[in-house]
């Protein structure tokens, strides 16, 4: 598709002469630990965001603040412990410009050199050779975080005006399920963020290792567990084997129910709420770059239960998945223990789609999980309940931000993005969404292979000032749009 280019040269010819500047202040940011699970570190959590607004008052934002959560609630060590405070801040309040909120998350996963890491994780090593720097958070998410403030530098540097007014919402929970932020995106949907035209996050990444994406649509998970209890204690099964009610076995009866072994989801009614495939849908799939033998190299096996990309896509990204994750109460150790478990509990949890009703699934599991029980004639008991949900999000890749993040990426990669979506969750898109009545694009710096939540976190030197090029360049072709 052709569009109008921008001159943008200049900003990116800024950001490659400030590229040591910015690889020092991600250097900087990895050496604090920001780990939000461990108590025992979350002094330098807060830390981290004393560190962004040190950053974003040096390059003038205004309207700064650190908004206190309070204290975490349980299950906590600590019946003290302080959550860490959500940084805010402004560049720009232009009546006439249009007005960007750029979330991202300034803490990060757990990490430590003997978990198998090749260097420091804390200490950021950059492998010149190959031009990629390792650490904990350089993708997840510090590297997308400082690159939104490596944009504002860039346009300091040059003298250009932001094309339009950025509101940043940095949290640091993100990794411990973003405790607080719902409720303040509510509270201040009228106040700090009343302006907000759209919101963009950088929390995400490419599918492969090659090809830049924009990502519009997000599963959502509802998560259950199938409670079954009979005898008052566990039993010993050479005394009691084979005259009382077995738990365990009903267990895997009604489980063995819910989905067959090339996943077909077994509970009526679910698939008929799926939305239908559009043409214009399935021509997305058409030009992605994706292919079984990543699937097989990501999995580390030849398991595929589909043998081409647009159907493994289509099955990671827009249609439902039940997955079976374990059980609670049953012998799992080594060895052969002869125990027949009282009460044990399985878990399975549902991946959800549009126009997937939460409500309305877990009727429908409820009540076929039930008489698939009863069938069984059973003089145990069995109770399921949902222990958490999160919505479904999806977009409209053809509106104006994404055609003008396609845009910047076609300016620095020379190649349209692939249009994407991701078989897990991103539960705050969803609350943007709904309580400021935007817009929401993802937009990722990172490469498939970062690993993320894994060992040797790394970021490539040319994701991390490529990508740095491509948020500023979204920034102007959005202002435009």
């Amino acid at each position: 598709m052709s569009y109008e280019k921008l001159q943008l040269q200049p900003l990116f010819d800024t950001i490659d002469e400030l590229k040591p500047k910015f690889i020092e202040r991600l250097q900087k940011a990895i050496a604090i630990p920001s780990v939000s699970g461990d108590e025992t570190l979350r002094p330098k959590v807060v830390e981290m965001a004393h560190f962004l607004v040190k950053e974003l008052t040096t390059l003038g934002f205004a309207d700064i603040e650190l908004r206190e959560l309070g204290i975490q609630p349980p299950p906590v060590t600590d019946p003290k412990l302080e959550l860490p405070p959500i940084v805010l801040g402004r560049f720009g309040k232009d009546p006439k410009k249009k007005t960007v909120l750029v979330y991202g998350h300034y803490d990060v996963q757990p990490a430590l050199k003997e978990d198998g890491w090749s260097t420091e994780p804390f200490t950021m090593f950059h492998d010149e050779v190959k031009d990629i720097l390792y650490g904990r958070g350089s993708t997840d998410d510090k590297g997308p975080v400082l690159g939104w403030l490596n944009v504002i530098e860039a346009h300091n540097k040059l003298g250009w005006e932001l094309p339009v007014n950025l509101v940043v919402c940095f949290e640091g929970m993100e990794e411990s399920g973003s405790l607080g932020l719902d409720e303040l995106v509510a509270q201040e949907s009228k106040k700090y963020f009343k302006e907000v035209d759209q919101v963009t996050i950088s929390d995400n990444y490419w599918l492969g290792t090659t090809k830049p994406v924009l990502t519009y649509g997000l599963r959502g998970c509802n998560y259950y567990q199938i409670i079954v209890e009979g005898p008052g204690a566990d039993l010993h099964s050479g005394i009691f084997g084979g005259i009382i009610a077995e738990p365990m076995t009903d267990l895997i009866k009604v489980m063995s129910t819910l989905v067959d072994s090339i996943g077909k989801i077994l509970i009526p009614g679910v698939s008929d709420m799926v939305a239908p495939l559009t043409d214009k849908e399935d021509a997305l799939y058409d030009a992605i770059d994706f292919s079984v033998e990543e699937l097989n190299a990501a999995s580390g096996s030849k398991t595929s239960l589909h043998d081409n990309k647009k159907d493994i896509l289509k099955h990671r990204w827009r249609y439902p998945s039940l997955s079976l994750h374990g059980i609670e109460g049953a012998f799992s150790g080594s060895g052969a223990k002869t125990v027949i478990p009282a009460k044990v509990i399985g878990k399975f949890s549902i991946r959800t789609v549009p126009n997937i009703v939460s409500k309305t699934l877990d009727e429908l599991v409820f009540k076929y999980v039930n008489d698939e029980f009863k069938k069984l004639g059973s003089l145990n008991k069995l109770k399921i309940e949902l222990i958490h949900d999160g919505a479904y999000w999806v977009s409209d890749p053809f509106n104006e931000s994404f055609t003008a993040a396609s845009r910047a990426t076609q300016d620095v990669w020379n190649v349209v993005p692939d249009f994407t979506r991701e078989g897990g969750s991103i539960p705050i898109t969803l609350t943007f969404e709904r309580e400021l009545g935007v817009d929401v694009l993802l937009l990722p710096m990172g490469r498939g292979d970062d690993g993320a939540h894994s060992i040797n976190e790394k970021l490539d030197v040319s994701n991390y000032i490529n990508g740095c090029k491509t948020l500023g360049g979204y920034l102007h072709y959005y202002g435009k749009a």
